[in-house]
């Protein structure tokens, strides 16, 4: 009788292990995976601007006080000098001196997240060792600070396997129809599902999902922030053509999401069967803003 019981609950837990050990994806995160992953880009916060009360900096009117920003990479693309632009707002400027300017570049290359540097690559940027309110104040005054960021920055798509088969009923080697493995690196902008199909004898088509997960805002580079957010996007390998809405090596987002369609451009030879590795760059630029509270009481 005891074995009777023991025997499903045995039978149980096998299950649960099986499917622990599982190494199926659609998001890009087995363990072994190119990339870390993760769905952040410059990650930033001001330096303390003094003491805290109440968990508000807080200096006396009579005081100057440091004005820096921390930047952090948090994702798995380096920054080049310069890629980094910081933009104090807040703040009347006639309000304050001691500032040498209100807008400035990063100077070194900030590293990506790796083994060897898990925590990310960082650098502050300096924009004033003794800023200062220019007038006394009644009381206590507060004054929202914002560091308004704008970063190039790029993500890194592999599908390790592509099915090329000229005869999707051979049921050999691979299968067509169906969700990809795929990895993806540590960036703002993430995929989220890549499809292959079929669009004709012998023509492969993936479709690629793509998502805004950190909340920020994004820009083709060299172009300005507008009401439609896009991104440029390149394929490793030139027998692909690839389009998003109709517009070739463009992608537009439509509620922080869109979809990239890549599409072989000739038929695949008679019998062609085999697999292959497509790799797709997403670049952009990306727009995050960070607020602190500066609280000046009287020192009189």
């Amino acid at each position: 009788m005891k074995n009777k019981i023991l025997a499903p609950i045995i039978l149980m837990i096998a299950i649960l292990f099986l499917a622990g050990c599982s190494s199926g994806t659609t998001n890009g995160t087995t363990s072994n995976s190119a990339f870390l992953g993760g769905t952040q880009g410059i990650a930033a916060n001001f330096e303390a601007f003094g003491v805290q009360e109440d968990s508000i900096y807080t200096i006396f009117d009579t005081e100057s006080f440091p004005l820096e920003v921390t930047l952090v990479n948090k994702g798995e693309y380096a920054l080049q000098p310069g890629d980094v632009t910081v933009k104090l707002l807040g703040p009347s400027q006639q309000e304050l001196e001691g500032i040498s300017s209100w807008e400035l570049k990063n100077q070194d290359a900030i590293e990506p997240i790796s083994d060897l540097v898990p925590n990310g690559g960082q650098e502050t940027i300096n924009f004033a060792a003794d800023a200062k309110f220019k007038s006394p104040v009644t009381g206590f005054l507060d004054r929202e600070w914002f560091a308004n960021l704008d970063y190039k920055y790029q993500t890194q798509l592999i599908i390790p396997e592509v099915c090329l088969k000229e005869d999707p009923t051979d049921d050999r080697v691979c299968t067509v129809d169906e969700s990809k493995t795929y990895f993806v690196s540590g960036a703002p902008v993430t995929v989220t599902a890549v499809v292959e199909s079929t669009a004709g004898r012998g023509i492969m088509a993936l479709t690629i999902s793509l998502s805004n997960v950190a909340g920020g805002k994004v820009a083709k580079i060299g172009e300005d922030f507008g009401v439609v957010e896009k991104l440029g996007y390149t394929i490793d390998d030139p027998a692909w053509e690839c389009k998003s809405g109709g517009r070739v090596d463009e992608a537009r987002l439509t509620s922080g999401a869109a979809d990239i369609i890549c599409k072989l451009k000739e038929p695949l030879e008679d019998g062609a069967l085999s697999t292959k590795q497509v790799k797709l760059t997403l670049e952009y630029t990306y727009r995050d803003l960070i607020q602190e509270t500066l609280r000046i009481k009287s020192g009189e």
